[in-house]
Parts: structure tokens; C-alpha cells; sequence
């Protein structure tokens, strides 16, 4: 069958070319919209210039063949064969090309817009600067490809193979990249701003200059990657494995990493203000300096020897504990909770539910908090419903007053700097504490709650585990125990106790210097 006779016929209105076997024939710029040529045979033949949208070329055979500039709008290529096929330009927009095989096929500036690719096999193909907008190439092969260039906003690459895939400069900007494969591919540079790349494998992928703004990278597996001066502010990388990656002057503002492994990475002059260094793997990092600034601008420099740097980067938790010498029950719990919903409210610095550890006589509320520099601010709020509150609070703020004349008198500006800041956030609290409304009634159903008026102890924990008491009531651990012995309630008689004495100076000062570094 030639030309003419495809051409005459289907201008006489028929459209079913199933299974046509017409390799080499020349079509270009034919007119051919809603022809089907199903499991035809058309390898190496002209269709450059040809309006083929809504065709049907499943199964068809069109190795080598020549498809630039061609309209294939919606056409349907399942299956299909087009390997080394040239489809330069081509309009694949919204296509079906689900398990077709391109292998080495040649899309450069094609439009493949909306278009269904599903398992498709791209192994080797050029797409530079091809449109590929909210395309669906789950669990297809694109390893080898040249994508440089290309735009997959919005993309579905869900477990897709880019292994050694070129895509530099490309926009991959809210992409689904689960698990997917791209080991060894090159990223530099490329928009991946709010992809989800959750459980991927980008071991050794070069992702230097990238933007990672907001990418979910859980679970992910970076380990040997480059990440020089890639931009991964407010990413989540929790429980990824980033073992001897590069993140020399990355961007890890806000960063979420906890359970990240970071073991022999590089971390020289990382960006870092406001990240949680608690509970990351980091045997043999590397890092000469890192820059905790708020903005990034390196007006907050702090240089490391290496032991320094595995101070910094292996810290524990901080943590505030109130210690109740009462056991809780539903009633305390149930009022515990909406009190401490109502400060958080209102509170000027994250304030998140404690975890509760309710003992046989007594209970142990502990905070965990992001930074040092929250410590007494947060202690300062959790005592709030709590009848030693008032004590525990004039406790803090004496400790302040003791850390402040220290500093004064040692003539250190870095030590002033460092009180003023925390002194800055505790008075701002204090504050908000005085106007707080309905002081907590401690009363339920018009009766009195007796957790919220047991004896009280406060410790605070800083991040190089240091530990600090700031409140002891005198008769906490005297609860049940009367002058004789015999059990009491909480109003009862108590053994004679001595008034708590507040920590030494020498004591405070070296617990404030356990912060380490001031950075948040």
C-alpha cells in the first residue's frame, strides 16, 4: 500500500488502518486525525509535520521513524514501539503512551503535557527542554535520558528510573517522586521546590545548587550525594541517610532532620538557624564552621575544632519536668490538658503537650523543647496551673537576676549578649503570664482538684545534659508520711523541712554555658 492509496482512502472516510504493514512510507504533513493504525507496521517512515491527534497507534511499530513537529494531541500509543523514533517538537500533549518503548527516541522541545506514560521505557531518550507538565511517568525508565532543561511541574514520577539521568536546570517543582530511582543522576541545579520525595534513592546523585525549598525527603536515601549550596530550607529530612553527603554551605534553615544519619558528611558552613540538632547519627562529620543566622547572611558565624563540632552536632534534647507528688487521675488529667491548651494559646513560643509518666504517688510532666533558649521561658509557662507556681516562677526569674550580675561582673560582652537574649524571651513571657484571664481555676464542679495543689519539683535539662533544680517544695515526698508516720492527706502535718536554697552561681553559670551556642 502506498501513500495515495492511505491518503485516498481515508479521505473517502475510512479510518481503520489496523495492522497495515507500510514501512518507509512517506506521510509528512498528512492529514490524519483519528486514523487507526493499531499494530501497523511503520518503521522508519515520514510522519514529520502530520496530524495524527486522536490517532490510534497501539502496538504499532514505528522504530526510527521520523515524527517531528507532529500533532499526536491525545493520540493513543500504548505499547507502542518508537525507539530512536525522532519526534522533535511533537505535540504529545494529554497522549497515552503507557508501556511504549522510546528507547534513545528524540523529544526535544516535545510537548508530552498531561500525557499518560506509565511504565513507559525512556531508557536513553532525549527530552531536553521538553514539556512534561503534570505528566504520568510512574514507574517508568528514564535512566540515561537527557532531561535537561525540561519542565515536570507537578509530574508523577512514583517510582520511576532516572538512574544516571541528566536533569539539570529543570523544573520538577511539586513532582511526586516517591521511591523513586535516581541514583548517580544529575540534579544540579534543579527546581524541586514542594516534590515529595519520599523514600527515594538519590545515592551519589549530584544535587549541588538545587532548590529543595519545603521537599519531603522522608526516608530518603542520599548518602555520597553532592548538596553543595543546595537551598533545603524547611525540607524534611527525617530519617534520611545522608552518610558521607556533601552539604558544604547548604541552606538548612528549619530544617527537620530528627533520625537523620549524617555519619562522615560535610556540613562546613551550613546554614542552620532554628534546626534541631537532637537526636541525629553523626560519627565522623565534618565541619569547620556553620552560619546561625536568621537569614543566612553569615552575621552569626561560629567556627569548630573537630571535637567541638561532635559536641554540637550530638546534643540531647532540652528538657523542662515538673515532678507532682500526686498520682493523676481522669478529673486532674481532663483540667491538666484544657489548661494547658488555654496557655498555649496564648503563649509567645511553642508550647506542646507534655508526656505524662503517672507513678503510684507520683506524676512527671516533661516538655520537650527545640532550643536552650526556651528553657526558662517554657518552665515559666508549664508551672502556670500549678499552686507552686508562683514560687517556682520567682525562682526563675532570681536565676536570671543571678545570671545577669555574673555577667556583669565578669566583663564578658559574649556572656551579656547570651543573658540578654534569654532575659529578652523570658520578659516577654512574664508578660503574657500577668495578662492571662481566668487564672486556671483549680477547681472542678465547684470542688478543689488536689494534683494541682501538691507539692511541686522543677528540673531543667539543657542539651549538653546538664541538669538544673529550680523549684523543691519543702514538703514534697511527705505526702503520705504524718509526724508519726501514719498516712495524711495533703493538708495534713508534715516532717519540718527546710526552705529550698537556689543553685550557686558557679552552678547556673556553668548550666547556661552547657547551651552551647545561642542560635535560635
Amino acid at each position: 500500500m502506498q501513500a495515495e492509496d492511505i491518503l485516498k482512502k481515508y479521505a473517502a472516510g475510512e479510518r481503520n488502518f489496523a495492522a497495515v504493514i507500510i514501512p518507509e512510507i512517506n506521510l509528512s504533513r498528512a492529514n490524519l486525525s483519528e486514523i487507526n493504525f493499531s499494530d501497523a507496521t511503520l518503521s522508519i517512515a515520514n510522519l514529520s509535520g502530520a496530524n495524527l491527534s486522536e490517532a490510534n497507534l497501539s502496538g504499532a511499530k514505528l522504530n526510527v521513524t521520523r515524527m517531528s513537529g507532529a500533532n499526536l494531541s491525545k493520540a493513543r500509543l500504548n505499547g507502542a514501539i518508537l525507539n530512536v523514533a525522532n519526534l522533535v517538537r511533537a505535540n504529545l500533549s494529554e497522549a497515552e503512551l503507557i508501556q511504549a518503548a522510546l528507547i534513545r527516541a528524540e523529544l526535544i522541545r516535545a510537548d508530552l503535557s498531561r500525557a499518560n506514560l506509565q511504565e513507559t521505557n525512556l531508557n536513553g531518550a532525549d527530552l531536553r527542554e521538553a514539556k512534561l507538565r503534570q505528566v504520568n511517568l510512574s514507574g517508568a525508565n528514564l535512566s540515561e535520558a537527557d532531561m535537561r532543561g525540561t519542565s515536570l511541574a507537578g509530574a508523577n514520577l512514583e517510582r520511576a528510573t532516572l538512574s544516571g539521568t541528566d536533569l539539570s536546570r529543570s523544573d520538577m517543582s511539586r513532582a511526586d517522586l516517591t521511591e523513586a530511582d535516581l541514583r548517580h543522576a544529575n540534579l544540579s541545579r534543579v527546581n524541586l521546590s514542594g516534590a515529595n520525595l519520599r523514600g527515594a534513592n538519590m545515592r551519589w546523585a549530584d544535587l549541588s545548587g538545587a532548590n529543595l525549598r519545603w521537599v519531603d525527603l522522608t526516608d530518603a536515601k542520599l548518602s555520597g550525594s553532592n548538596l553543595l549550596g543546595a537551598d533545603l530550607s524547611n525540607a524534611n529530612l527525617t530519617n534520611a541517610s545522608c552518610v558521607h553527603a556533601d552539604l558544604t554551605q547548604a541552606n538548612l534553615i528549619r530544617v527537620d532532620w530528627v533520625g537523620a544519619d549524617l555519619s562522615g558528611a560535610t556540613l562546613t558552613g551550613a546554614k542552620l538557624f532554628a534546626v534541631s540538632r537532637y537526636g541525629l547519627k553523626t560519627e565522623g562529620i565534618t565541619c569547620d564552621w556553620v552560619d546561625l543566622s536568621q537569614h543566612g547572611d553569615r552575621t552569626q558565624t561560629y567556627k569548630f575544632t573537630p571535637e567541638e563540632a561532635k559536641k554540637f552536632f550530638n546534643q540531647t534534647r532540652p528538657l523542662v519536668r515538673i515532678i507532682v507528688d500526686y498520682p493523676l487521675d481522669r478529673e486532674a488529667n481532663l483540667a491538666l490538658a484544657t489548661r494547658y491548651y488555654e496557655i498555649a494559646e496564648q503563649a509567645l513560643i511553642p508550647l506542646y503537650p507534655p508526656s505524662i509518666d503517672v507513678g503510684y504517688r507520683r506524676t512527671s510532666l516533661t516538655f520537650r523543647i527545640d532550643s536552650d533558649t526556651q528553657l526558662f521561658s517554657t518552665a515559666y509557662l508549664a508551672i502556670v496551673p500549678f499552686e507552686n507556681g508562683e514560687a517556682t516562677r520567682k525562682n526563675i526569674f532570681t536565676v536570671m537576676k543571678m545570671l545577669q550580675a555574673h555577667a556583669i561582673r565578669s566583663h564578658s560582652k559574649e556572656s551579656l549578649r547570651q543573658i540578654r537574649q534569654l532575659s529578652m524571651g523570658l520578659s516577654e513571657i512574664m508578660k503574657m503570664v500577668k495578662e492571662l484571664t481566668a487564672l486556671l481555676p483549680t477547681k472542678s464542679n465547684g470542688e478543689r482538684i488536689d494534683f494541682f495543689h501538691a507539692p511541686t519539683r522543677m528540673v531543667l535539662t539543657n542539651s549538653s545534659d546538664r541538669s538544673l533544680q529550680v523549684y523543691h517544695h519543702p514538703s514534697f515526698g511527705q505526702r503520705l508520711m504524718g509526724i508519726s508516720g501514719s498516712l495524711n492527706s495533703t493538708n495534713g502535718p508534715t516532717r519540718s523541712s527546710t526552705k529550698f536554697a537556689l543553685p550557686a552561681v558557679e552552678d547556673l553559670v556553668e548550666f547556661v554555658q552547657g547551651f552551647y551556642y545561642l542560635d535560635n
